[in-house]
Parts: structure tokens; C-alpha cells; sequence
């Protein structure tokens, strides 16, 4: 991760602040001469700010079957519903799950599932974590939306084996010192 005390606000762009800094300038390494090694950032001392995050992963699904699981049903069950409830799950575990990501206690977690008319066979999955706190929730974000993606997988997988989850990607945070980014 970069420094967080680089107070450089970040708009918008796929580029990464991260471009061309060396690994001293990174808040998760440790250690000189060669000898590396990670560690938790110490964020005890920065200010609780309200931080929120939103990401999203898309499901395609071969021609025909998703308009067919969502009028149905899929052989598991609710579809929908069941990638909710594990999207919530995996965000409340964030921290279990991601070595460096500081468990954080989230105010609020929204998942909603799109379909575009221009895409009828994708599935796309919304999520918006947020929460006050001495940093962001973005791997919340995406843990329920990858997690929600694998739910979906999983639920439908007797139905076709083309089935691909495509992406998961951050498509937006606001809150701390860096304000607020959005994907292009």
C-alpha cells in the first residue's frame, strides 16, 4: 500500500498511485539489504473519518439461461438471495480472510444484482460498504462482491459449465486523506 500520509488527492483514472514507487515508500513492508518483510500497517493513530466503497463483479452466463435461473429459479435455490446473504458474510469477514486488512465494523452493506438490456446474459453485482473508521473499506467491497460472484457460480453451476465470472473491480471510495477515486 502507499503511504497514507500522501495527502495527493486522487480523482479519477485506472492508474495507480502505486506507478513507479519503490518498496520503501510501501506502508506493508518492512525490513532493509534485501531483507523484506510484511507487517500490518499501524493505523492507531489516524483519525476516524466515515469511508465508504463500492465495487462490483460481473457473471456471464451462456445465451438464454440467466433470463430462464431468474424467472425459475436456480437448482441450489434463490439465486439472488443467496449471493446477498454470502456477500454479507464474507464482508463481515474481511479481515479473516485478507492477512493485512484491519477488521473493521461496518455501518452498512449494500448488495443489488443489474441486468442490462444491452447484456441480457450478465449478472452484474453491486456492492456499497462503508463505515467510520481509521481506514477504508474497499477489500469489503470486493470481498462481497467476488464472494456474492462465487455464490452465484456455485448456485448455477448444474445448469452449464460456460458459466465465467468476467471481473471484480473497485469502481469507487471516498473518505480519508486520499478523498474520493472512481474508476474510469
Amino acid at each position: 500500500m502507499i503511504d497514507e500520509s500522501d495527502t495527493t488527492p486522487t480523482s479519477t483514472g485506472s492508474g495507480s498511485r502505486a506507478q513507479g514507487v519503490g518498496a520503501s515508500a510501501l506502508t506493508h513492508i518492512q525490513g532493509t539489504d534485501g531483507a523484506r518483510e510484511s507487517q500490518m500497517v499501524d493505523v492507531g493513530t489516524k483519525e476516524h473519518t466515515a469511508r465508504e466503497a463500492r465495487a462490483e463483479a460481473e457473471v456471464r452466463f451462456p445465451p438464454g439461461l440467466l433470463e430462464e435461473l431468474m424467472a425459475h429459479g436456480g437448482p441450489k435455490g434463490p439465486l439472488t438471495e443467496m449471493a446477498r446473504a454470502a456477500g454479507i458474510l464474507a464482508a463481515k469477514r474481511t479481515g479473516d480472510l485478507i492477512p493485512m486488512c484491519h477488521p473493521l465494523g461496518l455501518e452498512a452493506l449494500d448488495i443489488e444484482f443489474e441486468r442490462e438490456a444491452s447484456e441480457p446474459d450478465v449478472l452484474r453485482i453491486l456492492t456499497r460498504a462503508a463505515c467510520t473508521g481509521p481506514t477504508g473499506v474497499e477489500m469489503e467491497a470486493l470481498t462481497a462482491a467476488a464472494v456474492a460472484a462465487l455464490t452465484v457460480y456455485d448456485m448455477t453451476k448444474a445448469a452449464a459449465r460456460g458459466i465465467e465470472i468476467q471481473r471484480v473491480r473497485l469502481v469507487s471510495k471516498r473518505g480519508g486523506k486520499s478523498g474520493f477515486w472512481q474508476a474510469d
